[in-house]
């Protein structure tokens, strides 16, 4: 067996307090296309090429006895961050601005890289990043 196949397709979950507020933030500010919703804790994104799918936080299930979801409670602290490559990182922190996204400093140039972040309504963290 070939792993991964052509086929194979990477979703990451993030979770989050409110499904319904974060559907409206991912859809309204990133451009998200929304795929489907489950009964008020579960929104399916397709942002690009890569799929967001976003929970409220639960409990152990029978498939992960031990784990609990829950958002982060620290956005100072930050385990995983996303990034978006863009052609152009000021004309899009100025466009995601405009829609309403809190970037935590302009874009900075690194000389290589043009670079900032911002946070989504539950302070996941995300990078827009320009290659030269």
């Amino acid at each position: 067996m070939t792993f991964p196949t052509p086929d194979t397709e990477l979703t990451h979950i993030l979770v989050v307090t409110d499904a319904v507020r974060s559907r409206d933030w991912y859809v309204e500010v990133l451009g998200a296309e929304l795929y489907r919703e489950y009964g008020g804790t579960s929104v399916v994104l397709r942002f690009g090429s890569a799929w967001l799918l976003l929970v409220t936080g639960g409990g152990p299930t029978p498939d992960k006895p031990d784990v609990e979801f829950a958002p982060p409670d620290d956005p100072a602290t930050i385990s995983h961050a996303m990034t978006i490559r863009v052609a152009d990182c000021a004309a899009t922190y100025e466009m995601l601005r405009a829609r309403g996204a809190e970037f935590l400093t302009p874009p900075h140039d690194w000389g290589a890289e043009v670079r900032c972040f911002f946070r989504d309504p539950d302070g996941h963290l995300f990078e827009i990043s320009e290659a030269r």
